[in-house]
């Protein structure tokens, strides 16, 4: 029995618990990729009783991020730091005296795609937890299974301020956690930064899901607050990712002659947004406002040069959510050392992710999502023992310490909505292309 056909008769017997999990159903390429030890895998472990929320005695961590699809180039990286956190956890032992039991799936920045991946994730392999997703739409089509079936859900980059006003409904019942901030200190460091640039009106071009739409909201009432005008107020440009042709969402956005646009993008189709403004003339003396959906030297290249040879988004400027965490450069340089490659934006995030799962079910003693659950924000938070070495935290919690893990990305500390609060990087982009953090700003 192949892989393909193993998992798609598990989400065909489950078609009728949801409809999520109907369409997960339907016939497509495999795009997951399962890291497991021999002894933990599914078929062999006496102590995994399939069905969701993890196991007792071994730490079952799933990872759900864009491999493929808009926001792969931002996602592979993250994926990579969470390797790294397995791999060096497993070098110093491992949770609850085993190796970590490790599986990935691929989400193609695509929810349908995602629903499926997490059902595979929470049905077949019996995960506790799971890092993930980035795209706030993947991550709501994910958090739909993790939560009925107890399964912690960590994301690295979901940003939407929906996430918040969930939680406070206890919609989540304290299976959501992030260790970016959301958007609602994002927008409003953009809007400071937009302000302080000199721009008065504003307009506002987003992707259409809740990324795109929980920013722009919390932007449109922070810039107004300032004293600025948002030019499309009451027509906003919300562009459709799938759409294969933008010229009227970018006359809608640039047509109305604003000193800047706040774009809140995913890079493939957001690129191609910007590219059509430009190909229009609309994009003359605008400022270019980016966020971190785009942070990637990729971004600049797909929308290419202008008839001189110059680069279109040169001079853009935009927000990330910042590393400044107290284990930063140590993490740095290991990370560059492992794989090669500098840290991008939300790699950070996405180690801390992983190391607050496993240093809580470590705590807990329990892999499970509710053991997990149970200990995240008490690991994460003081009173304790500051550490920022993931090893000496699971060894101190083992022994029964009190700990405040702080994290490569910052203090992640949680609150009880599952959030965190953080700075942001200014970045721009060079006449060469390249990404530059040129200063550093707080909410």
């Amino acid at each position: 029995m192949t892989k393909r056909f193993f998992s798609t008769l598990c989400l065909a017997l489950l078609a009728t618990v949801t409809t999520i999990w109907i369409a997960a159903c339907q016939p497509s390429t495999p795009t997951s990729s399962s890291t497991t030890s021999p002894a933990n895998s599914p078929t062999t472990s006496t102590s995994t009783g399939l069905g969701g929320g993890g196991v007792k005695d071994t730490l079952r961590l799933g990872a759900l991020l864009p491999i493929t699809g808009d926001l792969s180039s931002i996602g592979a990286p993250m994926i990579k730091s969470i390797d790294f956190l397995v791999e060096t956890v497993n070098k110093c032992g491992g949770v609850l005296s085993q190796p970590i039991a490790y599986f990935k799936e691929d989400d193609r920045t695509d929810p349908p795609a995602g629903a499926e991946a997490m059902t595979k994730l929470v049905k077949v392999d019996n995960v506790g937890a799971v890092v993930g997703s980035f795209a706030s739409s993947v991550s709501t089509a994910a958090l739909a299974i993790a939560v009925p079936n107890k399964v912690v859900m960590i994301s690295p980059g979901s940003t939407s301020p929906v996430f918040t006003e969930r939680a406070k409904k206890g919609e989540f019942q304290g299976y959501w956690y992030r260790t970016a901030p959301p958007d609602t200190y994002q927008a409003l460091a953009l809007a400071n930064l937009a302000y302080k640039k000199g721009a008065k009106k504003v307009a506002t071009l987003v992707i259409n899901n809740d990324y795109g739409v929980g920013f722009e909201k919390a932007f449109v009432e922070a810039f107004e607050k300032l004293g600025g005008t948002i030019v499309n107020k009451s027509k906003p440009t919300r562009y459709d990712p799938k759409a294969t042709t933008f010229e009227a969402e970018a006359k809608g956005a640039f047509g109305s002659k604003p000193d800047a646009v706040a774009a809140i993008l995913y890079p493939d189709s957001g690129g191609a947004v910007i590219k059509a403004a430009f190909e229009q003339g609309l994009t003359k003396d605008v400022k270019i406002l980016l966020t971190d959906g785009v942070k990637t030297e990729d971004f600049p290249k797909l929308i290419g040069n202008t008839p001189e040879g110059k680069l279109i988004l040169a001079g853009a400027i935009g927000t990330v959510p910042g590393a400044d965490g107290k284990s930063l450069e140590a993490f740095t340089k290991s990370f560059k050392e492992k794989t090669g490659q500098d840290i991008g934006a939300f790699v950070p995030h996405s180690y801390d992710a992983a190391a607050l799962v496993a240093i809580a079910a470590e705590a807990a003693k329990d892999g499970t999502g509710d053991g997990i659950k149970s200990k995240i924000r008490e690991v994460a938070n003081a009173p304790g023992q500051e550490v920022s070495d993931v090893c000496e935290a699971i060894k101190l919690v083992k022994a029964g310490k009190d700990i405040d893990y702080q994290g490569a990305s910052g203090n992640v500390d949680l609150d009880e909505y599952g959030d965190v609060k953080g700075s942001y990087d200014v970045w721009e982009v060079q006449p060469d292309g390249k990404i530059k953090v040129i200063d550093r700003v707080s909410p």
